[in-house]
Formats: structure tokens, C-alpha cells, sequence
């Protein structure tokens, strides 16, 4: 007998439990790891986007970092009012956050015909292009960027609620500043991303480019525009690289040009390979990998070996993640393809496959045989 309503259950239980916790933890976690948390979510936000090119597609981008700071600085420049030597909009938030979004899409759609053409090796070095191209004008187009010094964040207002310290909020007796109101936004915006990502991935879209990924000529025998996908896959995720951006810069409150750069890319590509490619789960496990382990190096560098304050002369908590990280990538590469949601499935207990085992034994018990057929 099929098991499909006792699966469907213990998925939603499952799903419930999470969404619980997940509402839960502002009321008991701390601002560092609060703000570890929304890190987290904007950088998985972003893996998403760069695993539906590369996972999926098998599209090869340096340049995630360039369509981050065009969602970042395209908020920022949107939502603010113009000042001294600095120019704004002054929009209303949510419709800057939109438009920062489409302005990624539309940066990512300029780049798309190349996109469509490249492959491998060859589309990786045209997208870090896009990293100097950026940094250059980060650090030079002034009146948008701030130049060196950034600009500050304006904060987010949806329907007259700010997410921000004020005014003062208290929810349960817990008081609710920036960090526990951002939290339950980046929730939301994590939660539209990976369902809408799933959507495509296990759908006709999904289907389609992983043909072009495994077997681009098969595709196009088959009628698939290969081209038209590559071109389009490039846009959406770029538009998932601009709502990462807009998340990190909501977090952060300010935009630092430097942040912006070839490391950032690397983290990216780092997520997707650590997690699994092709798939939402392990974008969203090496996003939190990847985000997570330089923080937790930083704030527990007094008691662990060979990890020292910056600047003290020994491996710094951010060069000691990018080593272990690094160290992961090859490990993985090497033993583990499928990432850590395969290394997850391998450890996970399989009664799925012993169910699916005894109805396949049960079926074969009921097929007649071939002297009963004769």
C-alpha cells in the first residue's frame, strides 16, 4: 500500500515545526545571533539565485557579487531623500525595494545575450568583468554611492510599521528592535525565494535546464531554446542577487564598497558546492555554512587554537573561515558530490525505501505468473 498521506503528514508536521521555531527564536536569541540569522537568510537568498544558474543551468558567474550591490545601492538610492552631495529619490521603501530587484533584473538582462552565448570557463571570466565594473563605480559614482564611505540604509516601512529600534515595541515582554523585526521580513522574503525557486526547478523550466546542463545538444534537438534559457535563468538570478542585496544592506544599515567584491563571489559559488548543486535545500544549507562559520570564529577566537584577533599577527577568524571553507570545497569535491544534503540523505534513516521495497515485493507477489497468464 502507497504511504503518501502518512509522508504528507509528517511533512507538514515537520514544516510546522519549523515555521514554530523559526517564529520563536527572537523571543529567546540574543542580537549577535539574530543578526547571524538575517546574514544567513540574505546570503541564502542570494545561493539560490547563483545554484539556478550554476546548480541547474550549469552557468559558470564570477560576477553574483556586482547584482548584490545593484540591489543594495539601487534600495539605498531609491528610498533616500536627497542631501549634501548625495542623491535620492525618496520613495517610498517597499516600492524602492521592487525597484531594486527589477534594477538587478534589468542590469542582469544587459548581460544576458553574452550569458546566452558563453559557457564554462569562458562566461566566468566575462562575469568578473562585472566585479571590476562594479567596483569601479562604487567607489567612484559618488552622488549614488557614497563613494569610499558608503551610504546609510534607509530603514524599511510597510504599512506605516518600521523595521527598525524605533519606536520602541515590545511583544511578550520582549523588546522588539531592529534585528527582531528584520528577522520575520527575512523569513518571508527566504520563504517566496526558495518556493518560487522550487516551483521552477520541479517544473517544465527546471526539467528543461537541467537538459541544458547535462546534454545541450540533446536540448536543442528537443526543441529547447537553449539560449533564450541561459539569457533568462542569468535574469532571475540576478534579480535573486538584487533581493539578497537588498536584505544585507537592510541589515547591515550601511553600504561599504568594499564588501562587494571577488570574495564575495567565491562565498557564493562556496555555498552552492558545500550544499549540493541544483537544488534549493543545499543552497540554503552552504549559505548557512558559509555565513555562519567566519562569525562564530570571530566570537569564539579566545578559546580556540591558532584563530587570533585581527591584526595580532596570527590567522585571523575571517582567514581561518576561508581555509576551512576551502578545505570543504575540496573535500566534498572529492568524496562528497552531492554536497551536505547528500551527506544528509546518506545518514537519514530510509524508510521510504524500505516502504517503496515491500511494495514493490508486494506488487510482484500479485502479478501472475507466467504459467497462470498461459
Amino acid at each position: 500500500m502507497s504511504d503518501k498521506p502518512g509522508r504528507s503528514v509528517r511533512i507538514l508536521l515537520r514544516s510546522a515545526v519549523l515555521v514554530a521555531a523559526a517564529v520563536a527564536v527572537p523571543f529567546y536569541l540574543e542580537g549577535f545571533w539574530l543578526q547571524a540569522g538575517l546574514f544567513a537568510m540574505s546570503a541564502a537568498v542570494g545561493a539560490i539565485g547563483i545554484n539556478l544558474l550554476t546548480g541547474a543551468t550549469g552557468q559558470l558567474s564570477m560576477g553574483h557579487a556586482f547584482f548584490l550591490a545593484a540591489g543594495a545601492y539601487s534600495y539605498v538610492y531609491f528610498a533616500s531623500d536627497p542631501g549634501p552631495g548625495l542623491a535620492g529619490l525618496g520613495l517610498p521603501t517597499p516600492v524602492a525595494a521592487v525597484l531594486a530587484v527589477l534594477t538587478a533584473g534589468v542590469a542582469g538582462g544587459v548581460f544576458s545575450p553574452i550569458a546566452g552565448r558563453l559557457k564554462g570557463a569562458y562566461l566566468g571570466i566575462a562575469t568578473l568583468a562585472l566585479i571590476f565594473l562594479g567596483q569601479h563605480l562604487l567607489f567612484n559614482a559618488g552622488p549614488v554611492t557614497g563613494g569610499y564611505n558608503g551610504r546609510p540604509v534607509p530603514p524599511m516601512e510597510l504599512f506605516g510599521f518600521a523595521f527598525a529600534d524605533s519606536p520602541a515595541l515590545v511583544v511578550a515582554q520582549v523588546p522588539f528592535g531592529a534585528l527582531e523585526r528584520l528577522w520575520f521580513l527575512g523569513l518571508a522574503a527566504l520563504a517566496c525565494a526558495a518556493l518560487f525557486a522550487r516551483g521552477v526547478l520541479t517544473g517544465r523550466p527546471g526539467r528543461a535546464m537541467n537538459t541544458i546542463r547535462d546534454h545541450e545538444i540533446a536540448a536543442g534537438v528537443m526543441g529547447v531554446p537553449v539560449a533564450r534559457y541561459r539569457a533568462g535563468v542569468f535574469v532571475l538570478s540576478s534579480m535573486y542577487g538584487g533581493l539578497a542585496g537588498v536584505l544585507l544592506a537592510l541589515v547591515f544599515q550601511r553600504t561599504v564598497p568594499e564588501y562587494f567584491g571577488i570574495l564575495l563571489s567565491l562565498d557564493y559559488l562556496a555555498m552552492i558546492v558545500i550544499g549540493g548543486l541544483g537544488s534549493v535545500a543545499g543552497a540554503v544549507i552552504g549559505a548557512v555554512f558559509i555565513s555562519l562559520l567566519p562569525q562564530l570564529l570571530t566570537r569564539y577566537s579566545d578559546a580556540l587554537p591558532l584563530v587570533a584577533e585581527p591584526g595580532s599577527g596570527g590567522v585571523s577568524p575571517a582567514e581561518a573561515a576561508r581555509i576551512l571553507y576551502g578545505a570543504a570545497v575540496v573535500v566534498i569535491v572529492l568524496f562528497l558530490p552531492g554536497g551536505l544534503l547528500g551527506l544528509a540523505g546518506r545518514l537519514r534513516p530510509a524508510p521510504n525505501r524500505r516502504i517503496a521495497s515491500a511494495s514493490t515485493a508486494e506488487k510482484a507477489s500479485l502479478r501472475p505468473s507466467p504459467e497462470t497468464r498461459n
